[in-house]
């Protein structure tokens, strides 16, 4: 079935673009947020999207808004829920979802650390909640992460799986529920290095970021990690990190500067100072510069297609 009736949990900034990827492709989606007026600004949030792509913005009335979770999600074949990462949250969401949906319904959390098998705890059916990690933003982003909880069925993983790559995503498959599931580790282990060396006086911050995107950074699009460790060779592999392991950060907690930083309210552009100082006019400038890069990404992906 390629038909597949989905509804969305949550308006906000994932939830919205999830939709629209599922819109566009011809899909009926509902969406519900408990915030009217969050779920008011979907269709234009939608439609200035598709504007920015290229895109129809027809596709935006293919999403229909519910002022009901009930409602929104009666008749949905699959449930994307994209609610903030709160446990105790989630478990409501998923434990009111179980009642809500027909039987055979596939219920999809986009946590993005969270392990599945904990937001199904509370739940009836744990057999069709499973985890799909997007990434923002949603609709130029390629990858979805599909996580196999210890109590997820098979046949449902299979089906979204199925489902997220008719609608253009590269799905992948975790099949172990661990904390961040797979390229959130890889994210956070890179970044609990960066600010321990700049906590350490190794370099500062943007010579951090300069040395990150004029090396490794060029080529990880077309070559990941552990092809890189194949084409250098696993013996020299090996070589490197029986000198450099030891002395790479590996505390089990958040680094002190880092800690500093939130304490002191230095939370980055949502505050105008983090490992940066950002105005308005700097912290536009980032943002336009990734949106023109993953449309580029995109262009050329879809061109190669």
């Amino acid at each position: 079935m390629d038909t597949e009736r989905v509804a969305v949990v949550g308006a906000g900034l994932m939830g919205h673009g999830i939709a629209q990827v599922f819109a566009v492709k011809g899909h009926a989606v509902a969406i519900y947020d408990p915030f009217p007026d969050v779920l008011a600004r979907v269709p234009e949030r939608v439609r200035a999207n598709l504007r920015t792509l290229g895109l129809s913005e027809t596709a935006a009335e293919r999403i229909s808004l519910h002022s009901t979770l009930e409602d929104a999600v009666k008749q949905a074949d699959v449930v994307f829920e994209a609610a903030p990462e709160s446990l105790a949250l989630k478990q409501d969401i998923f434990a009111q979802l179980v009642a809500a949906t027909p039987p055979d319904s596939i219920l999809a959390s986009n946590t993005s650390v969270i392990p599945i098998g904990n937001i199904a705890a509370k739940s009836d059916d744990p057999r069709r909640i499973l985890g799909t990690h997007w990434w923002n933003p949603p609709f130029l982003i390629p990858l979805v992460e599909v996580i196999q909880a210890p109590r997820t069925e098979p046949e449902f993983v299979e089906k979204t799986i199925a489902l997220l790559q008719r609608a253009g995503k590269v799905a992948v498959h975790a099949k172990r529920d661990v904390p961040g599931f797979i390229a959130n580790r890889l994210q956070h282990a890179l970044w609990r290095e960066a600010i321990s060396m700049v906590a350490a006086g190794v370099c500062d911050a943007e010579t951090v970021d300069l040395a990150v995107k004029n090396s490794f950074g060029i080529r990880l699009p077309v070559l990941g990690p552990l092809e890189n460790a194949d084409l250098v060779g696993l013996d020299l592999t090996l070589a490197i990190h029986n000198v450099i392991l030891r002395d790479l950060e590996a505390s089990g907690e958040p680094s002190l500067l880092l800690q500093k930083y939130v304490a002191e309210q230095q939370l980055g552009m949502k505050t105008g100072k983090g490992f940066y100082e950002w105005t308005p006019e700097s912290t536009q400038e980032v943002r336009d510069r990734l949106i023109r890069h993953l449309r580029a990404v995109l262009q050329k992906s879809e061109a190669v297609l």
